[in-house]
Order: C-alpha cells, then structure tokens, then sequence
C-alpha cells in the first residue's frame, strides 16, 4: 500500500490534531508546574511526552511516497520510488530482536486468554497496605485502618507484574500468586485494567510500525481505564472531582466489573489490531 503526499499529509494534520487535543490539558499544567494524580501517570509512569504521542506513523509497510524529510527516521527504509520511505517491521526486528519478541509474546498470549474479573482494583489498596507512608500525597478514603481491613476481608487476585512489584511487603503474600518479571507473560490476561493500559506502551514501543491513528486509539483506553482505577483506588480524590467506585461495596464490585468488561473488549480489538497493523492482516491468535 502506498499514500501520495498528499493523502499522508492529511493524516498527518488529523493526528496532530487529535494528540493535541488529547494532551492540551496535561501541556498546560506542565507549564504551570501543577500536578494531577490521575492524569500525571499517563505522561510519567509511561514515559512518553506529549511529543512523541504526537508524531505520526503509517504503520508497517504503509509506503509513504514523496517523504525525503522521513529518511533518516528510525526503522524506516526507502520505498519503491526516489524519496519513498516505508516503515520496516524486519528491520525493527532486526535491530530490537529481545522487544519484538517479547511484545509478540505479550500481545498474542494475552489475546489468547480468556478475561479474569474479579480483581475488583484491589491492587491499589494493595500497594498502601499497613503502609508507613503512602505513594501518593492524598488521603485514604476509608482511613488506614479500614483500608487495611477492606484488603484483609478480600482475595487479593493481582495477574499484573507491574501493579503486583508495588504491594507493600505486608500485602505481597496475600496475592494468589507470586508474580515475577520472567513470568510476566504467563500471568498477563485481558481482564486486567493495567493490561488494557499497556497497550499503548506496546504501540509506542513499537513506533512507526503502528499507525498513528492506532496509538492514539491505545491512548485513549489508557486514559479511560486510569480514570475508573482511580475511582476504584483507596484514595480521597474528591478535590480532582473523582467520584469514588467503592469496591469494598456489592455495588461498587459489579460497577467496577461492568466497566471492567468493557475496557477488556475494547482491549482486545486493540490487542489485535496492533498485531495485525504490525505483522500483517493475516495474524491470528489462536
């Protein structure tokens, strides 16, 4: 497939204008130097400015015709005609052998499982846990001790690696399982919120193989899920306007799987698409 000038320039100008939108507020809180519990980890825990969120990609072996100025952009190579550039997923390969194999693995292994729904957010309580000092500077809502008591009254169910490393020492034997980096793979399901969110470390880890409509797509799953991870969390967060999702509550649990669910859909068309945009329409996960 290839895009005249004309055509990638349009979508160029669409994704600049949807990144902007989506990181106007974050940009003008930077520049006044406020920060936000629930927003800043899109931007920090991540990694990725604003910048690179805006920049543009095809996606692999989308050709881009009339392009000098992207030649001596990373994994691409030259095209089919003079000032051609086509984005290279053997050349990414290649180059990031140990991340594409381990994206690869993430992607489909995940797609291949079925959800897991009754973490109910727990890892948050988790992660301030009879804690001395808490990683955030806002208020438990319930109090230390009945924060500690709403973790002692539940299974702690965490498959997240990445959310399981910031249990407190005191609640890390609680979980079911014991999680571990190397194991990261076998554990990983779609029903995790941080799973969903992770889609969108793997579509920027994976640059211009992914189309930039595609990221941005994964971007916004993040943002969504943080949201109801918050809500869920054990913190006061009413001065952000967050309403709280009280688990420790029957009602709460089912409002947070009922929204839990529908982020696992939404993930998982993701989840495909980013294999299929990255090594080709035929992949399959089964």
């Amino acid at each position: 497939m290839a895009l005249t000038r004309a055509d990638w320039l349009v979508r160029e100008a669409a994704h600049h204008e949807r990144a902007d939108a989506l990181t106007a507020d974050h940009r003008a809180r930077s520049q006044r130097g406020e920060k936000h519990p629930v927003w800043d980890f899109l931007f920090t825990y991540y990694g990725y400015k604003p910048a690179q969120v805006r920049r543009w990609h095809p996606g692999a072996g989308v050709e881009l015709e009339n392009a000098p100025e992207r030649s001596a952009w990373r994994w691409y190579s030259p095209g089919s005609s003079a000032d051609s550039v086509v984005p290279d997923a053997e050349a990414f390969a290649a180059e990031k052998s140990d991340l594409a194999g381990l994206v690869e693995r993430m992607l489909r292994r995940t797609a291949s499982r079925p959800g897991q729904f009754g973490c109910f957010g727990l890892h948050e309580w988790a992660m301030v846990y009879r804690a001395d000092e808490l990683r955030h500077a806002v208020p438990l809502r319930l109090g230390q001790a009945g924060t500690d008591a709403v973790v002692e009254n539940h299974d702690l169910r965490c498959t997240h690696f990445d959310a399981f490393r910031f249990f407190t020492p005191e609640a890390a034997p609680r979980n079911r399982s014991p999680l571990t980096r190397e194991d990261q793979p076998l554990f990983e399901q779609p029903g995790c919120l941080h799973a969903g969110m992770d889609l969108y470390k793997w579509a920027t880890k994976l640059g211009p193989l992914i189309p930039g409509e595609l990221l941005l797509d994964a971007f916004e799953l993040a943002r969504d899920i943080r949201l109801l991870d918050m809500e869920a969390a054990p913190y006061d967060l009413a001065p952000w306007g967050v309403i709280p999702v009280p688990i420790e509550t029957a009602e709460g649990k089912a409002e947070y799987v009922r929204r839990q669910r529908g982020f696992a859909d939404r993930g998982a068309a993701l989840r495909i698409a980013l294999l299929q945009a990255w090594l080709g329409s035929s992949v399959s996960v089964a």
